[in-house]
């Protein structure tokens, strides 16, 4: 031991756009371009956090040129989440593959990095200070045995193998200087877990070649779609995010703000029954995969559990999302942190609608069993016992009867009554009709096209779902003008806005929505728009930072990443369109889209 400063110091956050995501379906990392790990929680993706520097706290894995002066890059290695960070300094060369151990383990995770002298001998820093619960529980126990480190850190265990010179700091944490010369790279492993170690280490070779053979069979080859590397990635971060229980979360991080000093940081580390409806409805496209298997067996388990008090969100266990509390961090530049989320005491409709979406499209694959018919007869009945009730609506505001949820909710119904038994097909349908007849009788404006809610007259871009999946025919006057007034009123600068939120221009209020984005190139699709679908599509998909990650929204101006990261529903709707505008032939115009004959 000694008493020198730190060496896992805190290093200043970045802008969004720099960051890569590690995940294996149980956790992830936010990795940064100075090789440091600033975010993963433990041991399941809502836990309290051990790396917590991207909130400002303390605790991080930094491994990094020793020399002061670089240049940082890196990309992910193909069909997976393995990243290669890569650093040119004035010396040389320097890489440092990142990895998860994939398929993850729900109780531990093993962080695997190997450090590559590309041209020349390199000298690199590592550090490691493991703070379990947001930063509160320094390192303790501390044992160095043939060259192993074991330790604590709160209710976790750890061990460290591949830096066995490292000193202890004054913070307890561990910090190194390690040689590398080229062909001879440098494996560190650690293995962090709320049970006892005891197995053996894990062996670095072995772990490598089972992450990379389990990452080649989780995703498959994209071919033939307009963007095969984005819709190969987004089907990676989509199973990344996805756990072993089929729940995929909304995103890896909380408290990550769409606009600074405006309160809207949010806590994205749940399963959101609509975000995991579209994530299944997307893969569909592509045709049947474990993904789409994923979201039907999660989504068909919370209906069956919760009948019509279906929540809009659960933890990746099945359980309920916490309230929303503050926590003592600086937090990322422009917010306060927040874990939990308020979601929990909502209801929201068009998420039924969402999951016989869901539902509808797993059967015309023939992935559709026993059990989830009960959910979508279930799903059914809740529509029908309920739809006249306000509810908070997609965008989770105050509970009003929103065109969106509606006709969210006449399009499940059409679509599964397509593969119903006659009976329950024709009732279905009829009860489309008397969702599309009310919302038509309340929320049809002077225009003829859909609004908000009775009493909200403006134009929402998420009322572009509902003639994408089929509640009203594409050539319906209500679709093709609520699609002319989302262009002239939300579209700017290539970009969509989810609506206008008060007096203010575009883009002051709120972030360019990328899911809208998305939506607006799908609904141009329908209507045979097929040069302006691809102008949507081919703007939206540039809104990402070096890696291709996608957040919520995007600052146009700026030209900056807003919002928790990366965000599953607009890798989502990136896939889908990626495929769906592939199919530019009329013949292909509305089809898959679930547009129902007049």
């Amino acid at each position: 031991m000694n008493d020198k400063p730190s060496a896992a110091e805190r290093l200043s956050p970045h802008v969004l756009r720099e960051y890569a995501v590690l995940a294996d379906g149980e956790r992830g990392i936010v990795v940064g371009p100075r090789g440091d790990y600033s975010w993963l929680c433990l041991p399941r993706w809502d836990s309290p956090a051990v790396f917590s520097s991207l909130l400002g706290g303390p605790g991080g894995y930094t491994v990094c040129p020793a020399e002061p002066r670089f240049v940082w890059g890196g990309h992910y290695e193909e069909r997976s989440l393995i990243w290669r960070s890569r650093w040119v300094t004035t010396d040389g060369i320097v890489e440092c593959r990142e990895a998860l151990a994939f398929p993850g383990d729900q109780h531990t995770a093993v962080l695997l990095r190997r450090i590559i002298a590309v041209d020349r001998p390199a000298r690199v820093f590592v550090a490691l200070d493991l703070r379990a619960n947001f930063g509160a529980e320094r390192i303790r126990d501390l044992r160095l045995d043939s060259g192993v480190f074991t330790g604590r850190s709160g209710p976790h265990r750890f061990r460290w193998t591949g830096a066995p010179s490292a000193r202890v700091c004054s913070d307890g944490s561990l910090a190194a200087t390690i040689d590398v010369s080229p062909g001879k790279d440098h494996d560190l492993v650690l293995e962090v877990s709320d049970q006892e170690l005891t197995w053996k280490p894990a062996r670095p070779q072995d772990a490598w070649r089972q992450t990379e053979n389990a990452w080649r069979e989780a995703v498959p080859t994209v071919t033939g779609t307009l963007a095969d590397v984005d819709a190969q990635l987004a089907y990676a971060v989509l199973r990344g995010l996805t756990s072993s229980s089929g729940g995929m979360v909304a995103a890896a991080t909380m408290s990550l703000p769409e606009r600074a000093q405006q309160g809207r940081n949010y806590d994205y580390r749940y399963c959101w029954i609509r975000d995991q409806c579209y994530a299944g409805q997307a893969v569909a496209v592509a045709g049947a995969s474990p993904l789409l298997d994923n979201a039907v067996r999660f989504v068909s388990e919370r209906v069956l559990t919760d009948g019509p008090d279906l929540k809009p969100a659960y933890s990746v266990v099945g359980g309920t999302v916490p309230h929303e509390q503050t926590l003592d961090l600086p937090g990322y530049p422009g917010a306060t942190v927040k874990s939990g989320n308020w979601v929990t005491e909502q209801f929201q409709l068009d998420a039924c609608g969402e999951a016989l979406l869901l539902l509808a499209s797993a059967a015309c694959l023939d992935r559709v069993d026993t059990g989830h018919w009960q959910a979508v007869q279930t799903l059914a009945s809740t529509i029908k016992g309920r739809w006249s009730e306000p509810d908070a609506g997609i965008w989770e505001l105050d509970n009003q009867r929103w065109a969106h949820s509606r006709l969210t909710c006449a399009a499940g119904l059409r679509r599964i009554s397509e593969v119903a038994p006659r009976r329950e097909g024709d009732e279905w349908r009829q009860l489309a009709d008397a969702l599309v007849a009310d919302t038509a009788s309340d929320c049809l404006h002077i225009d003829r096209r859909w609004q908000r809610a009775p009493k909200d007259s403006r134009v929402d871009a998420s009322l572009l779902i509902p003639s994408i999946r089929g509640a009203v025919p594409a050539d319906d006057p209500r679709t093709v003008a609520t699609l002319e007034a989302v262009r002239a009123d939300l579209g700017r600068h290539g970009f969509v806005y989810r609506f206008q939120p008060d007096e203010r221009p575009l883009g002051e209020a709120e972030g360019a929505f990328l899911l809208c984005g998305f939506l607006m190139a799908l609904a141009d699709y329908q209507q045979g728009n097929l040069i302006q679908a691809v102008r949507w599509f081919d703007r939206n998909r540039t809104a990402c930072g070096s890696p291709g990650l996608f957040a919520e929204e995007f600052d146009v101006v700026q030209r900056q990443l807003r919002g928790n990261l990366p965000q599953a529903f607009v890798h989502a709707l990136l896939f889908e369109s990626a495929h769906r505008l592939a199919r530019a032939d009329s013949t292909t115009v509305g089809a898959g889209t679930g547009t129902p004959s007049k």
